[in-house]
């Protein structure tokens, strides 16, 4: 007698996701950012790094399909480009805070007493100096750019890492199948591998998730304020200091760049939203 097959648990996942319209409509704008800044890897429609001054502000046009900002440059152009540079930022500096932050947090749940103390003290005060005032003080050192952002806003990633990783963490360790395991003689490095950290994925991919839009935003931030991304390198923060100028006279050039740091943020916001729906067994519905 035939076994009736049953849909495997990624199956069930991929089905569930598709009906979630928080994440299929997250999904698809950080596609959309995505596949933009994978296009300008081969191909812009024209080059985002030279200056044409008799073609500056030019309306839009079968050529220019934004048209080009004040230094003539082609803006569909510059945003591409700089699509690829903010998710550049964000990858990186999420890295940061995920191995350091993760790391440090499962061991602060791991050791407690003093090793615990310390961790979260140190957390705290590194989470009282924000990406911005970082960035301020690394480019008081080293220089602005956009090692200078990925650094502050990496450094400012760990903390919040930190604190969810040893708060989800601290629930695992209480649990039975824990003390089972440290009854059966299991020491904590293996208990943490092995029970913890796959247990608490789910929190730390949609953190991951938000963390990413808040760089994001950090990124365009720096590079508003001069900090982050330099020249002639195309950035959406630097785009917006350079239309802020021109609002009267060319207002759509601070629209372009804004929008597209809308769209970028309101995606992972609406993903990690709709993963922490699906990934949660306790927030998981049907839709």
């Amino acid at each position: 007698m035939s076994v009736p097959l049953r849909p495997s648990r990624a199956t069930g996942f991929w089905s569930r996701a598709l009906r979630h319209r928080s994440f299929v409509a997250g999904g698809a704008l950080v596609l959309l950012v995505l596949g933009a800044a994978l296009l300008s890897l081969a191909w812009t429609p024209w080059s985002a790094y030279d200056i044409d001054i008799a073609a500056k502000l030019k309306p839009p046009s079968s050529a220019h399909w934004l048209g080009t900002d004040v230094f003539g440059r082609d803006i569909v152009s510059l945003l591409l480009v700089g699509a690829r540079a903010t998710i550049a930022v964000g990858i990186i500096a999420v890295g940061i805070g995920l191995s350091f932050g993760v790391g440090l947090g499962l061991v602060a749940a791991a050791k407690k007493a003093w090793v615990e103390e310390l961790i979260m003290r140190m957390s705290d005060f590194t989470f009282a100096f924000p990406a911005v005032l970082s960035a301020i003080m690394l480019a008081a050192a080293v220089g602005p750019g956009m090692v200078t952002s990925i650094t502050a806003i990496g450094i400012f990633q760990i903390p919040t890492f930190v604190r969810v990783t040893r708060a989800s963490a601290n629930a695992i360790w209480s649990r039975e199948f824990v003390l089972a395991a440290r009854a059966s003689g299991k020491g904590a490095f293996r208990i943490t591998t092995e029970h913890v950290l796959p247990n608490i994925l789910s929190v730390l991919i949609v953190q991951a998730t938000i963390g990413f839009a808040l760089a994001i935003l950090a990124e365009a931030a720096l590079s508003y304020l001069g900090l982050g991304t330099q020249p002639p390198q195309p950035s959406w923060g630097r785009m917006l200091n350079e239309a802020q100028t021109l609002l009267f006279q060319a207002p759509s050039l601070a629209v372009y760049p804004g929008v597209a740091i809308a769209i970028a943020v309101l995606g992972l916001n609406l993903l990690g939203d709709g993963l922490r729906d699906l990934l949660d067994p306790r927030l998981s519905r049907e839709r």
